[in-house]
Protein backbone atom coordinates (compact mmCIF):
# COMPACT_ATOMS: atom_id res chain seq x y z
CA UNK A 1 0.00 0.00 0.00
CA UNK A 2 1.37 3.48 -0.72
CA UNK A 3 1.13 6.33 1.60
CA UNK A 4 -1.79 7.96 -0.34
CA UNK A 5 -3.52 4.53 0.17
CA UNK A 6 -2.92 4.28 3.64
CA UNK A 7 -4.17 7.96 4.54
CA UNK A 8 -7.37 7.03 2.43
CA UNK A 9 -8.02 3.72 4.52
CA UNK A 10 -7.76 5.79 7.69
CA UNK A 11 -9.75 8.20 6.47
CA UNK A 12 -12.04 5.78 5.51
CA UNK A 13 -12.01 3.94 9.33
CA UNK A 14 -12.20 7.27 10.70
CA UNK A 15 -15.42 7.79 9.37
CA UNK A 16 -17.11 4.64 10.12
CA UNK A 17 -16.20 4.75 13.71
CA UNK A 18 -17.34 8.46 13.56
CA UNK A 19 -20.28 6.72 12.29
CA UNK A 20 -20.82 4.26 14.63
CA UNK A 21 -20.58 6.27 17.58
CA UNK A 22 -23.37 8.90 15.76
CA UNK A 23 -25.27 6.21 15.80
CA UNK A 24 -24.90 4.62 18.80
CA UNK A 25 -25.62 8.27 20.58
CA UNK A 26 -28.75 8.74 18.55
CA UNK A 27 -30.01 5.73 19.68
CA UNK A 28 -29.44 6.91 23.13
CA UNK A 29 -30.51 10.53 22.93
CA UNK A 30 -33.95 8.94 21.28
CA UNK A 31 -34.48 5.87 23.52
CA UNK A 32 -32.94 6.19 26.93
CA UNK A 33 -35.13 3.86 28.76
CA UNK A 34 -34.90 1.16 26.21
CA UNK A 35 -31.36 1.02 26.24
CA UNK A 36 -30.69 0.64 29.86
CA UNK A 37 -33.32 -2.49 29.18
CA UNK A 38 -31.37 -3.76 26.38
CA UNK A 39 -27.78 -3.26 28.22
CA UNK A 40 -29.43 -5.11 31.35
CA UNK A 41 -30.45 -7.71 29.21
CA UNK A 42 -27.11 -8.04 27.82
CA UNK A 43 -25.38 -8.89 30.91
CA UNK A 44 -28.03 -11.79 31.51
CA UNK A 45 -27.19 -13.66 27.86
CA UNK A 46 -24.38 -16.17 28.26
CA UNK A 47 -20.98 -15.21 26.93
CA UNK A 48 -21.27 -17.99 23.91
CA UNK A 49 -24.54 -16.06 22.60
CA UNK A 50 -22.96 -13.06 23.23
CA UNK A 51 -20.05 -14.21 20.77
CA UNK A 52 -22.10 -15.76 18.37
CA UNK A 53 -24.04 -12.59 17.68
CA UNK A 54 -21.01 -10.46 17.69
CA UNK A 55 -19.23 -13.05 15.11
CA UNK A 56 -22.64 -12.85 13.23
CA UNK A 57 -22.87 -8.82 13.17
CA UNK A 58 -18.94 -9.18 12.07
CA UNK A 59 -19.47 -11.34 9.02
CA UNK A 60 -22.61 -9.49 7.78
CA UNK A 61 -20.82 -5.88 8.45
CA UNK A 62 -17.91 -7.44 5.33
CA UNK A 63 -20.31 -8.82 3.67
CA UNK A 64 -21.81 -5.43 3.19
CA UNK A 65 -18.89 -3.86 2.79
CA UNK A 66 -17.62 -6.07 0.47
CA UNK A 67 -21.07 -5.55 -2.17
CA UNK A 68 -20.96 -2.21 -1.31
CA UNK A 69 -17.13 -2.09 -2.44
CA UNK A 70 -17.72 -3.69 -5.92
CA UNK A 71 -20.21 -1.21 -7.20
Amino acid sequence: IQLGGYLSVMKDLLIALALAVTIEGVIFALFPAGMKRYILSVLDTPESTLRIIGLIAAVAGVIVIAIVRSN
